[in-house]
């Protein structure tokens, strides 16, 4: 397989996910795949993708819980490598709605990785100073540098969720947005960096339960929000801007991945898979020794 660096970027989506015949290419979002609703211009339908499915799954959820570890471990390693070779860089969007995940994924896949060369940005609302500029100049603050992977937990994408929900912007500006997207995204990948879109996709039940569970349980009180009930009021509109999102701003060269959440074993397992995928596709190498330290002997 070429490299990364004799490949023409943006370098094409297959080169980030398993091969073909995979389960991984039911759940990347395509124009050429049968998720898109064309009656609704681009639109992904959400309920063509099982929030319950388990594809990578052994069928034992010990046996998951292993595989996940195991990845870990693996993606520990390869990320060393992934910092050391310094070619590249890696962006991994976690985008979902609340409840889906987003932190458990953080603690599950990269709990085990180097600070030195994986950091996380959880994205809030937009101070003062930040909406005094455009909705991307803080986003591209805190992209990756060359051998680093920076893993966002919310992203960017709340800025066509939020006000589209709300109605704070109109269908230009949204359409506006999504274009900025797509070139901003672009131009990070021209430049070398890998981006790995993941939505977390639950069931409207299985948040309800997860909800629930913040409010019974003591040591997760402090996760429950009293507007975590008003945003789920409006969980019909956050589907419907989800599925206009993924249909806009899925692109060859940062393509969504859709992931069944209702597990958070399997959640893990499937990002896990994709990272140790992606890391290994890019043919890493350690760079070459300094010829000046050759033979020699520290006294």
């Amino acid at each position: 397989m070429a490299s990364f660096s004799d490949v023409v970027l943006p370098f094409p989506s297959s080169t980030l996910h398993a091969g073909k015949g995979s389960p991984w290419r039911d759940w990347q979002v395509g124009e050429s795949s049968p998720d898109n609703d064309k009656k609704n211009g681009n639109r992904v339908s959400l309920a063509k993708f099982k929030s319950d499915a388990m594809p990578y799954s052994t069928g034992n959820k010990l046996e998951d819980k292993a595989a996940v570890e195991a990845l870990a471990q693996e993606i520990d390693g390869l990320q060393n490598l992934f910092f050391a070779d310094g070619r590249f860089k890696m962006l991994v969007v976690l985008q979902g709605t609340d409840t889906s995940g987003k932190d458990g994924t953080v603690r599950g896949v990269f709990a085990r990785t180097s600070p030195l060369g994986v950091h996380t940005v959880g994205w809030k609302a937009p101070t003062e100073t930040e909406r005094a500029h455009d909705f991307l100049w803080r986003i591209h603050q805190r992209v990756p540098g060359a051998g680093q992977i920076m893993v966002f937990n919310r992203s960017h994408y709340e800025d066509v969720l939020v006000p589209v929900v709300n109605r704070w912007i109109t269908p230009e500006q949204t359409r506006q947005r999504y274009q900025h997207i797509n070139e901003f995204e672009q131009l990070l990948a021209e430049s070398g960096t890998v981006i790995l879109k993941c939505m977390l996709h639950i069931s409207k039940e299985e948040q309800r339960e997860r909800l629930q569970d913040r409010i019974d349980d003591p040591t997760k009180h402090w996760k429950f929000s009293m507007g975590d009930v008003e945003v789920r009021k409006q969980w019909d509109d956050y589907q419907r801007a989800y599925e206009d999102l993924l249909g806009a701003t899925s692109t060859p060269w940062a393509p969504w991945t859709v992931v069944p959440a209702d597990t958070k074993t399997h959640r893990n397992l499937m990002i896990a898979t994709l990272v140790r995928d992606c890391l290994k596709a890019l043919d890493l190498r350690f760079p070459p020794q300094d010829p000046t330290h050759a033979g020699l002997r520290i006294e």
